[in-house]
């Protein structure tokens, strides 16, 4: 039961490198769980502490996710549509076969959704490169923290690494 816990946690700390840049999926908090299920197995000895602290960290940056992209919006002059925009663009970038689409796409999102809520070039343009900076924010920021876990993960695994892979 050891290896398959050991197994759906690493599995779930890559969905959470994934989910750093994926706006469906959550990536601290699914990162998180992977931590959770490495916990759970008998090999490792349960540390609420840890599991406390880095929950916390996931739930704050989880919550900060949806505050940055806001205020980069917002500090730029931007609207919801531009913020609307960059998650469609993103999508879109991902799923389009473009080199680059990952960055191309969320700016190019912000920009045709702040042109359609507003008249002015400029203004749209200022606007998604805000909107467009702060969802690059919170990428890079769920992408650091998911990287730390995966990290952490690879640490306790191999810290108890003859428990869990024992015959």
């Amino acid at each position: 039961m050891d290896i398959v816990l050991l197994v759906m946690g690493f599995i779930l700390m890559l969905v959470g490198i994934i989910g750093s840049f994926l706006p469906v999926l959550p990536g601290p908090p699914v990162s998180w769980v992977g931590l959770l299920l490495l916990h759970l197995t008998n090999a490792v000895p349960d540390d609420w502490w840890f599991l406390g602290i880095t929950g916390v960290i996931a739930l704050l940056i989880f919550a900060l996710d949806y505050v940055i992209p806001a205020m980069g919006t917002k500090k730029f002059g931007g609207t919801k549509a531009g913020m609307i925009g960059t998650t469609i663009g993103l999508i879109i970038g991902l799923l389009a076969p473009i080199p680059g689409g990952i960055i191309i796409g969320p700016f190019a999102g912000a920009f045709i959704g702040e042109l359609s809520a507003k008249a002015d070039n400029k203004t749209a343009l200022k606007a998604a490169f805000g909107s467009f900076l702060g969802f690059l924010t919170g990428a890079f920021m769920k992408f650091v923290v998911s990287i730390i876990f995966i990290g952490l993960f690879i640490g306790k695994a191999w810290d108890y690494k003859n428990a869990l892979f024992a015959l």
